[in-house]
């Protein structure tokens, strides 16, 4: 049985559903919530709504949707169901079933809800083993879903509060009955929630903490592509009772580019629906000649080197020129024990040559374009440098000349001019598995089964042993259980208050 954490003053406020997270999860439950006739607040710890949600690429995988029916392409849910298992392989077994259905059963819908909000997409691209295309890309950008839903969120009159951190869930006669929030060093005010709190505050990809317990103490030292994906709702309902499954499973580690100092023009478009219309209609119309301009855009900045790279020959060097382990032996988890926790990428005239046309790309986006390393040259100098001489290339870079000789002798020896240096190169974890289990009404459960009175979780916070492999599911998941849970608080809402009134009135 839940029992109290300690003893609480009374609240300061009380409404009808508090959702604890602004990212994509966060936002559709406070709509639906809020839609459905009751006074919602969100608290965001940040200054802005976003979460992982806008550091995405911004996939979203449905079946039966307008941009399939356009094409052509006839599709079930079932068979979206049936086919996502194909992504986890061996590890399918750990899926959940019964969440993995209610999310194919729910994205046909979901993702009309998107496109009535604002958002549009292009696509639907191929992604085996999908047996049809349907993952489809946001434009402009991932932002885009952030602008929109915040738009619509406050249309429905969900109270939004940014830079406010829940330090703790009020437990009280048995259920969860509230917050415990605040401004960074500021005062902490309780504040309840007749029908619930919802946490959707993302995964724990940048949790330490919780890296080092779930994975190991080398990946608690790798960071998060989402600096803020910090784990707070798993830890706040931990103190509950509640379990993380899966927390061994994570995207990453793996090697990403640094980023740009100033973002490029792609990220910084507004997401407005005109622009994305004209995108949209360019998608379609506009011969990639020149087209493909702006997509190199954003691929040379987002996406990950190609592994294949090292296959080829190349070499992962720290700032210094050394050369520090097996290149295709899970070199990211050696990358955060370097100088700087960077490295850089070191080919040769053969491999550059190799790396300039298909099928031999540094970087893609699955069904959208590949970039080659021309497109690095011109899109991203600040992580291309050129030589015509090893010397040189290590002047150019401050690394040591006579360490970059020796970390590019050996059996694959990089020989022929020019000499080149893509980075420098980070390990990121991009998104991680590990959410608290849940039931299919979204109800955090205990360690014995039972849900947590007033608790719900969404998003990554409660994915609940679901496997979201492939592209286009993790968001897909935030939309699908944001809106769920967020309607489910709502109805708990109402039968708090109609219980209250008939006790008032006995």
């Amino acid at each position: 049985m839940l029992t109290p954490n300690r003893r609480f003053a009374p609240a300061d406020e009380t409404v009808d559903v508090l959702v604890v997270g602004g990212g994509g999860a966060g936002l559709a439950a406070a709509i639906e919530a809020a839609e459905s006739g009751v006074r919602v607040v969100l608290l965001e710890k940040n200054d802005a709504p976003g979460g992982s949600t806008a550091w995405s690429i911004g996939s979203v995988s449905a079946s039966q949707t307008p941009h399939q029916r356009a094409q052509g392409i006839a599709d079930t849910p079932q068979a979206h169901w049936e086919d996502m298992p194909g992504f986890a392989g061996e590890l399918a077994g750990r899926d959940n079933d019964a969440l993995r259905r209610m999310l194919c059963d729910a994205m046909p819908e979901t993702f009309q809800w998107l496109l009535d909000s604002g958002v549009r997409f292009m696509g639907p691209m191929p992604e085996p083993p999908h047996r049809v295309p349907r993952m489809h890309n946001v434009l402009p950008n991932s932002r885009s879903f952030i602008y929109h839903l915040t738009r619509r969120a406050r249309r429905a009159g969900v109270e939004i509060r940014v830079s406010t951190r829940v330090s703790e869930l009020v437990v009280e006669d048995g259920r969860v009955r509230g917050v415990l929030a605040g401004r960074d060093g500021g005062a902490q005010r309780r504040i309840d929630a007749r029908g619930g709190v919802i946490l959707a505050a993302g995964d724990f990809t940048n949790s330490p903490e919780l890296k080092a317990r779930f994975m190991g103490p080398q990946e608690a030292k790798v960071a998060a592509v989402n600096p803020g994906a910090t784990g707070d709702g798993q830890l706040l309902a931990e103190r509950c009772g509640a379990q993380i499954v899966n927390g061994d499973l994570a995207l990453g580690p793996e090697i990403r580019f640094i980023a740009p100092v100033k973002e490029n023009f792609i990220r910084r478009l507004p997401p407005w629906r005109s622009l994305a219309a004209l995108m949209q209609w360019s998608m379609r119309h506009v011969p990639d000649a020149i087209l493909r301009p702006f997509l190199m855009k954003f691929l040379t900045t987002a996406l990950a080197p190609s592994l294949s790279l090292f296959e080829d020959g190349a070499v992962l060097v720290n700032a210094r020129g050394e050369r520090f382990g097996e290149e295709t032996d899970r070199p990211a988890y050696r990358l955060p024990d370097q100088p700087d926790g960077v490295g850089y990428i070191v080919i040769d005239g053969r491999i550059a040559e190799r790396y300039s046309q298909w099928p031999h790309f540094i970087s893609t986006a699955p069904g959208v374009a590949y970039a080659y390393l021309a497109d690095y040259r011109r899109n991203r100098p600040d992580v291309y440098r050129e030589a015509q001489t090893v010397d040189e290339l290590a002047a150019l870079t401050g690394m040591s000349a006579a360490a970059l000789r020796e970390s590019m002798g050996g059996p694959k020896a990089l020989t022929r001019a020019p000499f080149i240096a893509l980075g420098p190169v980070r390990a990121v974890f991009v998104h991680a598995e590990g959410g608290l289990r849940v039931d299919e009404q979204h109800r955090v459960l205990d360690a014995s089964g039972q849900p947590i009175a007033g608790l719900f979780a969404a998003g990554s916070t409660g994915q609940g042993g679901l496997l979201l492999k492939g592209h286009g599911h993790h968001l897909a998941w935030a939309f699908a259980s944001g809106r769920r849970a967020g309607r489910l608080a709502a109805i708990a809402a109402r039968q708090e208050s109609a219980a209250m009134s008939r006790a008032a009135t006995a």
